[in-house]
């Protein structure tokens, strides 16, 4: 049997030695950044993506050990095991396994089974197995006594013995349970009277897929069905095969004699009562956990993109939370993101007050010297939206963002966010939240617990902890990639860098309002309770910029530095002129400067860092330019090539916001020509794209779009929809029948075999349902607060026409004109 080490070195694709060196960094509390960045010679260079497999399979392989050294000492106190057992389950490779070959030995309640043996029956059972030609009424008259009132009796407890003892056989088991998982179905109904209440999940009240074909989305949808109770979820296999199975095992079949119909009674009543039921209960959650593992690493990539979107920079920002009734809140931070001013205004109903909330914005941007506006995507987004839009027409200097709000009432109303903002009513800490978000998501969005940004499928349905493990290492790795000041840091930015939680975090942020910004990395070693470890750990993710050490600004680790005075002296130059020098940097050979402790893979990355020390991994900060003249969606034509932002990614598509207030769909069939098994390999969301409008839906607020901008559109105009059909024209070539995957908002599908894919209805993306979330986007997941969802870059129109009537008044009144800048 491998050991745990060559097991994941085998799923790897790595040396064992590999998989070793890291396993024993791991136990000895090195994080996953750490050794992917300054432990590339120990592990051979395995990068974060590799290790944190590692560390999930470790976390699996060693809860089998665990497992297995229990049962072997339940078994032996037993008495039952012998060396073929032992071997058996020393062999076990899976967890089912595991439990297949413990089922018989496994302490249980008294069954029907354990009572006929008891009673004397269990012959009786060998003796019609073994001699099918024995008449089995004859036989059992012999078992007649206390206890077993009749042959009858008797039979029904030989059965019971045969029932229990097919449905223990481990090899049979397992074999039947990959003989179900290969052929069988999952099939959804409606239950009765749950048609209209259950509306949203209409595409599965007559539905049913091989369970091999079952996309996770789907998978989710019928489980969350039938937890509301409007479907009913069944496996429907063919019982022949599988009695076939059975009864090949145990020899037995129909040859005329006594014995064999009362057998095939028996392995029918064993496969259907049991084993079935068994192997459902299985299946369901293979099912439910490989639907889990792919939803969670959907959140987890979406976060990912989401945290390392393309920061705003150092620009004095105004964040605008939407609302209705209760007004939208204004919050303008300056270039630090430290907040200057703050205001409500009423430009919806019921008040109305536009030209007055105009003027407010208008005297802000002035005032503050505004650069960019940030507004949230949440209730009353695009009337906002619009408000804003007016004020750039005559303030073309400033640029307006739409950008994600999840997760905002969530730190509002957070200890930290009091903490932070003590003095700001926590209706107004949104508003800060969101321009602080567009100047650096990262930094920002690592304020709220990952679960709250809502930006994965079903996440109410998954497993806390297994999606909690997963979103905090994919906040963990984004925060080390881009590296940390540590003397702007705030407390929940600090807590992710590796080696620092949440107490280091805290001391770090009191020791720097003391004593002022820290100097060098070395100072950090004055912080209380920060020992070598922590330091070794966190020294090369903390950046101090304008130090008194040019390298503490870098990435490069203080345990490296005497390898760059090696290369000064080697250059006979400064640190200074050496930093950015391209020239020099690229004629230096590394391997001139490795030793037994710092080999090639570590003086590249020390090179490659000299040469752009402090570099950011994100993307530069760009917004997609709206067409003028589109801006709702009645708007939009068959047709029309646009720039647009994607916001979301599924398995079945991406979403585009095209500047119309509802995202289009480019369904997976429309990414390429070639096949596309993953969206996410094609874009991402943040991505700045090019789309054709294939189709709009107007009555459904659906609109089908391309990234392959020679495909034809249908003839129709806008508002003609498309019939039946749910998606891009492409989902109805493919299947034939129109539906298609439409979720969210609805926009666009593969049509195969009529069958639509999630609403957004619930806010937590895609529930199952015709895809047409929830009607207007405000009630579904892609505008609600806890909605998923970036349009982060959304765009904006630029529109430099003269002022006139109320506007120009009351630009007039703030001191503004139509030229102001």
């Amino acid at each position: 049997m491998l050991s745990i080490h060559q097991r994941i070195a085998a799923e790897l694709g790595v040396r064992d030695g590999q998989v070793l060196a890291a396993v024993e960094l791991l136990d000895g509390g090195a994080t996953v950044p750490f050794i992917a960045r300054y432990r590339k010679e120990v592990t051979g260079a395995l990068d974060d993506a590799q290790l944190r497999t590692l560390e999930e399979r470790l976390r699996y392989l060693r809860e089998l050990e665990e497992r297995r050294a229990a049962i072997l000492e339940s078994v032996e106190s037993q008495g039952k095991l012998d060396d073929e057992l032992r071997a058996q389950i020393m062999a076990a490779e899976t967890k089912a396994r595991l439990e297949d070959i413990y089922l018989p030995y496994k302490p249980k309640r008294r069954t029907k089974a354990q009572i006929a043996r008891e009673l004397g029956l269990e012959p009786l059972a060998d003796r019609l197995l073994g001699d099918p030609s024995l008449d089995p009424a004859a036989e059992a008259e012999a078992f007649v006594a206390e206890g077993v009132a009749d042959a009858g009796a008797a039979l029904e407890g030989a059965r019971a013995i045969l029932i229990e003892r097919f449905a223990e056989d481990a090899d049979l088991i397992g074999g039947l349970r990959e003989q179900l998982w290969n052929g069988g179905r999952l099939v959804s109904k409606v239950r009765e009277g749950k048609e209209e209440a259950g509306a949203k999940f209409a595409d599965y009240f007559e539905f049913g897929e091989p369970f091999t074909k079952l996309p996770s989305h789907r998978i989710l949808a019928m489980f969350r069905g039938e937890k509301e109770e409007v479907l009913s979820v069944t496996l429907e296999p063919d019982d022949g095969p599988y009695e076939e199975r059975i009864a090949a095992r145990f020899g037995i079949s129909d040859q005329g004699r006594p014995a064999d119909r009362w057998l095939a009674e028996t392995v029918r009543w064993a496969w259907r009562t049991r084993i079935l039921v068994h192997l459902g209960l299985d299946i369901r959650m293979r099912l439910w956990q490989a639907a889990e593992d792919e939803a969670v690493r959907v959140f987890a990539a979406n976060l990912r993109d989401l945290l390392l979107a393309a920061p705003a920079g150092t620009r004095a920002t105004m964040g605008l939370d939407p609302g209705l009734r209760t007004g939208v809140k204004v919050a303008v931070v300056d270039a630090t993101g430290k907040v200057v001013e703050t205001t409500t205004i009423y430009p919806h109903e019921p008040k109305r007050q536009w030209d007055q909330s105009l003027a407010v914005l208008g005297a802000l941007v002035q005032r503050h010297g505004v650069e960019l506006i940030a507004i949230g995507n949440g209730t009353a987004s695009r009337e906002t939206d619009k408000l804003a839009g007016e004020l750039v027409k005559h303030m073309p200097s400033v640029t307006k963002v739409v950008v994600s709000e999840a997760g905002a009432s969530v730190y509002s109303a957070s200890a930290y966010a009091s903490q932070e903002l003590p003095d700001l009513d926590v209706s107004l800490r949104g508003a800060v939240s969101i321009a602080r978000r567009l100047q650096d998501p990262l930094a920002e969005l690592v304020k709220i617990d990952p679960k709250s940004i809502g930006v994965g499928q079903y996440q109410h349905d998954l497993a806390e902890s297994k999606l909690s493990r997963s979103l905090d290492a994919v906040v963990e790795d984004c925060v080390n990639a881009v590296g940390v000041d540590v003397n702007t840091a705030s407390a929940p930015l600090l807590t992710r860098v590796s080696g620092i939680g949440s107490t280091l975090a805290e001391s770090i942020v009191r020791h720097r309002d003391a004593n002022g910004p820290f100097r060098s990395r070395t100072a950090l070693k004055d912080v209380a309770r920060l020992g070598p470890k922590a330091f070794e750990q966190c020294a090369g993710f903390l950046r101090i910029p304008g130090g008194d050490d040019p390298l503490d600004a870098s990435s490069v680790h203080p345990e490296a530095y005497p390898v760059v005075r090696r290369i000064l002296g080697s250059v006979q130059a400064d640190l200074k002129s050496l930093i950015g020098n391209t020239a020099v940097l690229r004629s230096i050979k590394p391997q001139d400067f490795t030793d037994d402790t710092f080999g090639l893979p570590t003086v590249t990355d020390i090179l490659r860092e000299l040469e752009k020390p402090g570099r950011d991994p994100r993307p530069a900060f760009r917004t997609a330019t709206f067409k003028e003249g589109v801006e709702k969606i009645s708007d939009l034509q068959a047709g029309m090539i646009l720039e647009g932002v994607v916001t979301n990614v599924a398995a079945f598509g991406a979403f585009v916001d095209v500047g119309v207030h509802q995202d289009g769909l480019v369904h997976v069939s429309a990414m390429s020509r070639t096949f596309v098994k993953d969206p996410r390999d094609v874009v991402k969301p943040g991505d700045i794209v090019r789309v054709k409008v294939l189709d709009v839906d107007i009555p459904r607020k659906r609109i089908s779009l391309t990234l392959r901008l020679e495909d034809e559109t249908t003839a129709a105009g806008p508002g003609s929809g498309s019939g039946d059909s749910r998606g891009s024209r492409q989902g109805g070539e493919r299947g034939g029948r129109g539906r298609g995957e439409g979720a969210r908002d609805g926009g666009g599908a593969r049509g195969e075999r009529g069958r639509g894919d999630g609403a957004r209805g619930d806010g937590s993306r895609g529930d199952g349902g015709r895809g047409s979330g929830g009607r207007d986007g405000r009630d579904g997941g892609g505008r609600g607060r806890d909605g998923a969802g970036q349009r982060g870059r959304g765009g904006q129109r630029q529109d430099r026409s003269a002022p006139s009537g109320a506007m120009a008044e009351a630009l007039r009144k703030a001191g503004l004109t139509g030229d102001s800048r």
